[in-house]
């Protein structure tokens, strides 16, 4: 037959037939209880980020069993997960002739799941056709060395071109530890026409426990798991959160407050921030409840601002919104703080201690409360009453990328682009990066970025001033105005010297000139501190004016505001207040623009005004500093300012001169500059005394004032004087300048004697590094000086020393109370004072025995005599000894006891015994005697040891001890002697400890020891200190100090001279030359 006669045959496939019977079973915290739930079920469910149930209600995923629970304090547990499983991945391959073997040892397993399967099943037939195949795999368990299978697992007849993998529940477990093992049944495949590698997938140990979970809202989810192949399911939950404490007239579904709130409270579910930041800092469980109880919180600040995040502000979409939710996933554990700022940014604003509770200062507009003017405060002694600072041009961002969680973006992080379009044509682009807390809504976001923009850009200024006793007149967070004539170039503010009610008309203390055109309004704040107004109608003369109405509450000697129609009301929120030590108050506030709520909410626009009718003559630069560093073999110097406010074209004539200004070195001119920066930079300058002077000009060529500035490019200065804070057996250097240098540090050396020159102190002084300041520990003497020697480290070298003393810290009572604790923490120590028990001989014998149990050799002896049962004597000699590759110990226990009756016993027990291991060596001997009649003993402890351990721990101990005991209470005397690497110790413990000392056939007590106190005989003292207050040296002087050291009275074979807190002599009699 030809070849074209041959019948041809097309190859076909089989459909895969097996389907994974494996079933997805997991239990997810929500976090804690309780909350809302689920928004809206099914719906609620993204597996993979699909959502189980989609918006028309068809079914994304099949074969999803959800179980919700809220995380009640009393719940019931989920039903059908009446296990706790714990699954290990193995993941491995098993071939015919290498069965994979895993033990099982926690003895608390009651089931096992054992996941197996194939890679791919399916074989090729030599016509081309892919059909299905078969493979068998066993799983067996070892039992007294001998293997069983105890399921199999066939694949029968079938075809995948994926993973298929099948679970197999072990139950009956046998005593722990097994072995377990996977062993394949078919021979291995030996050519790519059979896939059907076996893989041995997990193995799950399951304990059969139902739990609750209290106070945990979780959900039970259970899913086919061959919708989802090999991949890993992934879960998310759209939930309404917690459950808090929200108000008793509040709705939290229509965001609405029924008439009049009683201060009470009802649970209910609220995306609030006010609420939800209160119940963070009053749950005793997540928050801070075991700190701060609901009495330590502002309420009533909380629910204003809860009330200003409900309202109702366009979204940028055509619909309305909530002005600030809160929709926030807490699963990081982070300092307090940081969540507490983070939920307030949320609600732009700032949380405040009064001294009594925490309240919250909103940004938002408000009524002022009081007016400042250059009449009611204090004038510093420069002259100065309003003292005013601006932010960097550098941090007012015009444009922010605010990221949030966007529900239009599956939940995913989007960003949301905020410009101001004209500040960035005029200052360039300075963009701002940041996270908007909580947030879920675009609307939000983009309010968010504009509120911080507009704040950085319009709220620039701050100020400070003093105040007499209307710095009590507000509180941190108040809005105040400030009517500061000078800087506004007008008199605008003062007090009222007289009242014409009949005439409406007022007198003022200074003259004020009203603009051609416009308005005029006055300011006042009434008797009962409302803020008051009216229109000045017309202005008789220079001082007084009438007005179209006298409000109720003006008075003399009131303050008084003015608003002209070229200014601007300048409001101020006051951000602190400290009371000075001279009775007044300095308060620091930030600008405010009340029209910036406006602007961020809906959208307005304003033009800024002016504050001031200055003219264009900028004013002198402020903050004027220069640094210094390195430049090739020269040096270089930076110089920095700012200006008081911001003036359009603005440019800085800089004039660099060197020299004193005297004969020796006269002033030269080094360079001058012009810039438009607030900064510049002089480069390889030598050394010398320089002075800059930097002057404004604007583009009319008018110049201001000019700032200077003078600085050293020379060594630097020692310290000026060196403090020292004294500590036990340490002492902190702390070098001070009078003129603070940033480039400059320091470098400390020691010594324990007294040096006298630099090259002495190089030589034989300790080097202990370079910094701010130095802790030196370790010293140990009290009543010594210690000397230090300090100097000066800059760039262009190092200044000569200077030198200082001190004494470590030395009261009697600190440092008793110090080495009694160091004393008592010794583990030896502690033993040393416990009460020494009847049987601690056996004991240690006992725990001895437990740790020698290979190669033992052991020798008993023992004698007893008995007459009745009551009366007895026994002797007891154990030896024994113990050894392998790693240990060897030999023990002796020697026992005599006797007994008349149970009342009356008599013990001696001896224990000696040494060790060696692969750490070290331990030899140990231990005597106890032991002696009651009726109730009362008295016991005889001796307690020998020497260790020596490859760790360093090398140590010797000898204790004795005595102790009567009775009724529960003991009576202990001892005195123990130790050695280590780190210091030798005798201790003595006794109710009394005397010295006696036989002299002549009589007994002398030179001193003794009772009760907490010393008392001695005939004493004589080389130098005394007592208590670091009674000081007399070696040589007799005697010094009088008080509680801070400071000398107050010197006494020498000389003189006697006395000292102020200074240091200062005051007095001096006898010889007025010593």
């Amino acid at each position: 037959m030809s070849k074209g006669d041959k019948k041809q045959h097309t190859p076909r496939e089989e459909r895969d037939n097996l389907k994974s019977v494996q079933e997805l079973s997991v239990i997810d915290v929500i976090g804690e209880g309780p909350i809302q739930g689920p928004v809206n079920g099914l719906h609620s469910l993204l597996l993979n980020d699909t959502p189980v149930v989609d918006a028309q209600g068809g079914v994304n995923v099949h074969g999803v069993e959800a179980q919700w629970r809220a995380g009640e304090d009393h719940q019931s547990p989920l039903t059908g997960f009446d296990g706790s499983a714990a699954e290990t991945l193995i993941q491995a391959e098993v071939t015919y002739d290498k069965p994979i073997t895993r033990t099982i040892t926690s003895e608390v397993v009651d089931r096992l799941r054992v996941t197996v399967g194939v890679q791919a099943l399916q074989q090729t037939t030599d016509e081309g056709d892919r059909i299905g195949t078969s493979v068998q795999m066993d799983i067996q368990i070892q039992q007294n060395g001998i293997w069983s299978t105890v399921k199999s697992v066939v694949i029968a007849d079938g075809k995948r071109t994926s993973a298929y993998m099948a679970a197999v529940i072990i139950e009956n477990l046998p005593p722990r530890p097994f072995n377990l093992r996977v062993v394949r049944v078919t021979e291995d495949s030996t050519s790519d026409m059979l896939q059907n590698k076996t893989v041995w997938q997990g193995l799950t140990e399951i304990i059969n426990l139902t739990q609750s979970y209290p106070n945990t809202a979780l959900v039970g989810l259970k899913v086919d798991a061959d919708q989802f192949g090999s991949q890993s399911v992934s879960r998310k939950f759209h939930c309404e959160g917690r459950i808090v404490r929200v108000p008793s007239n509040y709705d939290p579904k229509t965001r609405t407050y029924a008439g009049l709130w009683n201060g009470t409270f009802k649970p209910a579910y609220t995306n609030n921030p006010a609420w939800i930041i209160l119940d963070l800092l009053t749950h005793p469980r997540y928050g801070l409840g075991q700190r701060i109880g609901l009495a330590d919180v502002d309420k009533w600040a909380l629910y204003a601002i809860a009330q200003y995040c409900d309202q109702k502000v366009p979204n940028g979409f055509g619909a309305d919104e909530p002005r600030m939710t809160c929709n926030v996933y807490l699963a990081d554990r982070r300092k307090a703080y940081d969540v507490i700022s983070d939920f307030c940014s949320v609600m732009r604003c700032m949380w405040v201690w009064t001294g009594q509770k925490m309240t919250f200062i909103q940004d938002r507009p408000a009524d002022k409360v009081w007016t400042y003017t250059n009449s009611n405060v204090v004038t510093d002694n420069q002259g100065v009453q309003f003292t005013y600072s601006y932010s960097a041009a550098k941090d007012r961002h015009n444009a922010a990328e605010i990221r949030f969680i966007d529900p239009q973006n599956g939940w995913n992080m989007s960003v949301e682009l905020v410009e101001d379009k004209a500040d960035i044509a005029k200052n360039g682009r300075k963009v701002l990066q940041m996270d908007a807390f909580g947030c879920t809504s675009r609307g939000q976001a983009h309010r968010t970025g504009l509120w911080v923009i507009q704040t950085e850009l319009r709220e620039t200024q701050m100020v400070t001033f003093s105040v007499g006793a209307e710095g009590l007149r507000h509180t941190p967070g108040d809005i105040f105005e400030i009517c500061d004539s000078d800087y506004a170039g007008a008199s605008i503010g003062g007090r009222i010297v007289a009242v014409d009610v009949v005439a409406r008309s007022l007198t003022l203390d200074r003259d004020i000139e009203l603009p051609g055109a416009g308005n005029a309004v006055m300011s006042f704040i009434g008797y009962d501190g409302k803020p008051l107004s009216a229109t000045v109608m017309s202005q008789p003369e220079k001082n007084r004016v009438i007005l179209s109405s006298l409000p109720e509450g003006v008075v003399e000697g009131g303050v008084w505001g003015l608003k002209l129609p070229a200014l601007r009301r300048r409001l101020f929120r006051c951000m602190s207040i400290q009371e000075k030590n001279d009775g007044t108050f300095a308060v620091s506030a930030l600008q405010h623009v009340p029209e910036k709520e406006a602007i961020v909410d809906n959208g307005a626009s304003f033009e800024p005004e002016s504050g001031t009718l200055n003219g264009v003559t900028p004013p002198a630069v402020q903050h004027l500093a220069v640094d210094t560093s390195a430049d090739s073999s020269l040096y270089q110097a930076k110089a920095t300012w700012d200006t008081p406010r911001v003036i359009k074209g603005v440019r800085f004539i800089l004039r660099l001169t060197v020299g004193a200004g005297t004969e020796e070195d006269p002033t030269r001119l080094v360079t001058t500059a012009t810039t438009s920066e607030t900064e510049f930079t002089f480069h390889e300058l030598p050394y010398g005394h320089y002075t800059l002077t930097v002057s404004a000009i604007n583009g009319y060529g008018q110049q201001g004032d000019p700032a200077s500035v003078e600085f050293d490019i020379d060594l630097p200065e020692p310290p000026d004087f060196i403090e020292i804070t004294p500590a036990y057996f340490s002492l902190t250097v702390a070098p001070r300048q009078k003129v603070y240098h940033p480039e400059v540090s320091f470098e400390f050396w020691f010594s324990e004697k007294q040096l006298l020159s630099e090259d002495q102190v190089l030589a034989e002084a300790q080097y202990l590094g370079r910094g701010s300041m130095w802790i030196k520990d370790g010293l140990v003497l009290l009543g010594t000086d210690y000397w230090f020697y300090v100097r000066s480290v800059n760039l262009v070298g190092k200044s000569a020393f200077a030198e200082a003393s001190g004494q470590v810290k030395s009261d009697a009572e600190g440092f008793l109370e110090l080495m009694k604790g160091q004393i008592t923490a010794n583990l030896l120590n502690r033993e040393f004072l416990s009460t020494i028990e009847n049987d601690t001989v056996r004991r240690e014998f006992e725990a001895a025995l437990r740790i020698s149990e290979t190669n033992v050799q052991q020798q008993l002896e023992t004698l007893k005599s008995t007459v009745n049962v009551s009366v007895a004597a026994e002797l007891e000699n154990i030896k024994r000894t113990a050894a392998n590759e790693h240990n060897a110990v030999a023990l002796q226990m020697s026992t005599l006891q006797t007994q008349i009756s149970t009342d009356i016993t008599s013990r001696i027990e001896a224990l000696q015994r040494a060790s060696s291991t692969a750490e070290g060596s331990l030899t140990e001997k231990l005597t106890q005697l032991n002696a009651t009649v009726n109730g009362q003993g008295a016991t005889v402890q001796d307690i020998s040891r020497a260790q020596a351990m490859l760790n360093d721990t090398v140590a010797a101990l000898k204790s004795f001890r005595v102790q009567y005991q009775a009724n529960g209470k003991a009576a202990i005397a001892g005195i123990q002697l130790s050695a280590t690497a780190v210091q030798s110790e005798i201790l003595m413990m006794a109710d009394r400890f005397a010295f006696l000392n036989p002299y002549n056939g009589s007994v002398v007590l030179p001193f003794l020891v009772q009760n907490g106190q010393v008392v001695l005989a005939d004493t004589f003292v080389k130098s005394l200190n007592i208590n670091d207050r009674f000081v007399v040296d070696s040589l007799g002087n005697l010094q009088i100090r008080d509680s801070a050291r400071n000398v107050g009275m010197v006494i020498t074979n000389r003189a006697i001279k006395t000292f102020d807190d200074y240091s200062r002599k005051r007095v001096q009699l006898g010889d007025l030359l010593a």
